[in-house]
């Protein structure tokens, strides 16, 4: 049996990172992991192979060398999925498709034939003896939600890690928050599964005898959604990082009330960890109510971003605009508080109404729903008719984006940062990969693009005022540039 499984192309918004490759010599931001998870849950016998269109082209020839096309998708994908489909059908090979794309509107599919709905792990065998029988069916349905320990390695062999930015790991699936406007409660429930902490750390150990030596995105939906698991696994990474001297850094998403928690801080920083995303959302006290974020209700959400720069974590944070109770400031509110904590890497987007999610269904029964959702998180227009004018959010989400990536107000956000974020062994020496993104942004920022003057006064001020800090800086004045070009386009 002949597998090609394929990952379509990520538009141009805050995640794909598309305008920093240039700058570190790579093609893609993140790997398909899910397509390589799916892959190891196949026959070893079988020929696998994958093409990211993310790195590369998929030509008539792969197509026409597979029996089976394997496709999963988020829902900003669509387009790109679309044509996958239409080359395939030209063809005339089978497509089998999952993903959160189909897993909440495989109903806007119809030339898709077969799915997979909801996680994989427990219909795969099925799958499998259907695939080889030659009679797969319209609709695999997970039945619940499995446990994580069922997800095998992925097939990293598959693809080639030097192309990527960032790996990509999962310990746990689920969050135990109700927010909202949130998908994931849908896709993946409000219960914590993990794997165990020999099963992730196996993960690890995986990559690192690949030779991957920089971050990995651990992709969980909530990654302290569980504080004790996650303890537990924080002590086994810090043993596994002391004894095999690996010298992976960790990113990953968590709720804010992780600022509340001063030792699991402390272990994720020993763990590896330097970033961390975090949905804020809104400083609007009316408007976390609405949305049911009480994680974020009776704190002071600056100071609770402080904290976790002190530990020594980046925040990038998630804000959205357009909830009922938003004022007529509302813009003004983002950006003072965006400024004030010194969330750098702030990715901001229009409230949308994402399939099967309590808004939806809220706003569908209030008919005020008008379009699907684009799963676009820069999308400047909005899938529904809000409270507040909708040319004024649209128009004024569009100028709060160019605002926010506006050299000197970027450039003073990071000072901000800079100054809260305690310095966890960053010295001043760069490796070969780095003086050549420097030399880059050098090129780019400081004589080609407007905003040559702050970068210049941005650089040689860090150099001279926290050197240890310097490699940091010019890595988030690269990343700057991504936001500004995204915001450039809205």
């Amino acid at each position: 049996m002949k597998i090609l499984l394929v990952s379509p192309r990520t538009p141009d918004t805050f995640w794909s990172f598309a305008h920093v490759l240039r700058f570190v010599a790579k093609k893609a931001a993140f790997p398909p992991l899910g397509l390589l998870t799916v892959a190891a849950m196949l026959p070893r016998e079988w020929e696998l192979r994958l093409v990211d269109l993310n790195v590369k082209r998929l030509t008539d020839a792969d197509l026409r060398w597979a029996d089976h096309v394997l496709l999963s998708a988020m829902i900003v994908h669509q387009e790109s999925v679309r044509e996958i489909v239409r080359r395939c059908a030209a063809l005339g090979k089978p497509v089998l498709a999952g993903g959160p794309l189909f897993t909440t509107g495989h109903e806007n599919f119809p030339e898709i034939a077969h799915f997979v709905l909801g996680e994989a792990e427990e219909v795969m065998p099925q799958v499998v003896t259907d695939l080889a029988a030659g009679r797969l069916q319209p609709v695999y349905r997970a039945p619940g939600y499995p446990a994580v320990a069922l997800a095998p390695l992925p097939r990293w062999d598959l693809i080639r890690v030097r192309d990527y930015v960032t790996m990509a790991a999962q310990f746990s699936r689920g969050c135990p928050f109700d927010c909202e406007f949130c998908d994931i409660i849908v896709m993946n429930g409000r219960v914590p599964r993990t794997k165990s902490p020999e099963q992730f750390i196996g993960e690890l150990e995986a990559l690192r005898l690949r030779g991957w030596k920089d971050m990995v995105f651990v992709v969980d939906d909530n990654f302290i959604g569980n504080k004790a698991r996650t303890r537990a696994l924080l002590h086994a990474m810090i043993e596994w990082r002391e004894r095999t001297r690996a010298g992976m850094g960790f990113l990953t998403e968590a709720s804010i009330n992780l600022s509340d928690d001063p030792e699991l801080l402390a272990l994720m920083v020993r763990a590896g960890f330097r970033k961390v995303f975090v949905g804020i959302e809104t400083p609007s006290a009316a408007s976390l109510d609405e949305c049911r974020k009480l994680q974020n209700r009776g704190r002071d959400l600056v100071a609770a971003v402080q904290v976790l720069q002190r530990a020594g974590l980046e925040v990038m944070g998630g804000f959205i605009v357009g909830f009922d109770s938003d004022t007529g400031d509302i813009f003004k509110q983002q950006f003072d508080f965006i400024q004030r904590s010194g969330v750098v890497t702030a990715m901001v987007g229009l409230l949308t109404a994402l399939p099967q999610t309590r808004l939806y269904q809220r706003l569908k029964q209030e008919g005020r729903l008008i379009a699907a959702s684009s799963g676009d998180n820069t999308a400047a227009t909005l899938n529904f008719m809000p409270k507040l004018n909708r040319e004024y959010l649209e128009s004024g989400y569009r100028e709060l984006m160019r605002r926010l990536y506006e050299p000197r107000n970027y450039y003073r956000r990071i000072r901000i940062f800079l100054k809260n974020h305690e310095v966890t062994g960053e010295r001043l020496r760069l490796s070969w990969a780095d003086l050549s993104a420097f030399v880059k942004s050098f090129w780019l920022l400081g004589v080609w693009h407007r905003g040559r003057v702050a970068y210049w006064w941005f650089s040689l001020t860090t150099l001279l005022r926290r050197p240890r800090q310097f490699r940091l800086a010019i890595e988030l004045a690269i990343i700057g540039h991504h936001f500004r070009c995204v915001a450039e386009q809205l």
